[in-house]
């Protein structure tokens, strides 16, 4: 569907009859909310919504950790809300814990969890999810990964990620392209950010652009780390279940790697078969498939760790914001 949806043209045209019944039925549903025919559910906290317009991968993990970071660098007490996409718990909300399988919470809040070193909650209901949260006492701020069309869940603060290189596809609704909602949803929301670059036709008074910078390579068995220096000139494997599989492959050649990449599925359920490659070939993944198959690897099997990098008007705009919604009244 990615190459089908982010190139120039637009295949699945015969299926337009679905895509504008499906921007009819998530236009209806936002107007629902915004007049009060239905209510959005909220706790009392700062609630922070990082999502997207397009379908697909564009960075929206690595910004949440990024605002983790810097919440817990300014005395906040964060927590992340997850819908939890792949996980078969049987029960929710879930709080992730040090040995929750990913395959109960799901790949990306198992990535959450051990990076960021936050509270993490698991329900495919996000408003309930938030306010367990906070019932809980786990946190004085939350923030929503994937969130922003999940309107049930009220908030503070709407980010709306963009990868640079991809941008808005072919411009159409799904199933005929990769939106999710109109482009012109991004005038509500706080801020735009731009995975790697910017995107033509898409502007908003706070937008920055983010940057994703290697920070080192940890051994899925081990644990060992190494610098990213560690791939210069070195021949590996690499796969990546992610939303945008090349990006991950052409930041191991940036570092001087030589790399046989193999694409997977977003979300795909590492199997063995999927780690094989030559004898003595280092193996290369993504953090967020090496927390779906630490039981099936060998000891050359490493995963890139990322980290968020942007500009410090991003980070006054948010803190401004944050200022402002806990503010007491005089």
């Amino acid at each position: 569907m990615d190459r089908l949806w982010y190139g120039s043209g637009r295949p699945l045209w015969p299926l337009w009859p679905l895509a504008w019944l499906f921007r009819w039925i998530t236009r209806r549903r936002r107007e629902a909310y915004r007049c009060g025919r239905r209510t959005a559910t909220r706790p009392p906290v700062p609630v922070i919504v990082v999502g997207n317009i397009t379908a697909g991968g564009t960075g929206k993990s690595p910004l949440t950790l990024a605002i983790v970071e810097h919440l817990k660098a300014n005395g906040w007490r964060p927590a992340i809300v997850s819908r939890g996409y792949g996980g078969k718990a049987d029960r929710h909300p879930l709080l992730v814990q040090s040995d929750t399988p990913a395959s109960a919470c799901g790949d990306e809040p198992r990535m959450l969890a051990d990076q960021g070193q936050v509270p993490v909650i698991v329900d495919p209901v996000r408003a309930r999810g938030a306010v367990w949260a906070y019932d809980e006492g786990l946190a004085d701020v939350l923030v929503c990964d994937d969130g922003l069309q999940h309107y049930a869940l009220g908030r503070d603060i709407e980010l709306a990620v963009f990868d640079g290189e991809r941008g808005l596809g072919n411009g159409a609704p799904i199933p005929v392209g990769p939106l999710r909602e109109e482009v012109a949803r991004v005038s509500d929301v706080d801020a735009v950010i731009f995975n790697g670059q910017g995107v033509a036709n898409i502007e908003h008074p706070h937008s920055a652009v983010m940057q994703l910078e290697p920070v080192g390579l940890v051994n899925v068995a081990s644990g060992e780390r190494q610098p990213a220096a560690w791939l210069s000139g070195r021949t590996v494997t690499a796969i990546a279940g992610i939303g945008n599989p090349e990006r991950f492959f052409r930041a191991l050649r940036r570092l001087g790697a030589d790399v046989s990449g193999r694409a997977l599925p977003d979300h795909h359920e590492i199997q063995q078969g999927d780690l094989e490659r030559p004898v003595g070939c280092p193996l290369i993944m993504t953090a967020k498939d090496a927390v779906k198959c630490r039981s099936l690897v060998d000891d050359n099997c490493w995963a890139l760790e990322i980290r968020a990098s942007l500009p410090e008007t991003f980070w006054t705009m948010l803190d401004r914001r944050l200022a402002e919604l806990t503010r007491t009244p005089v």
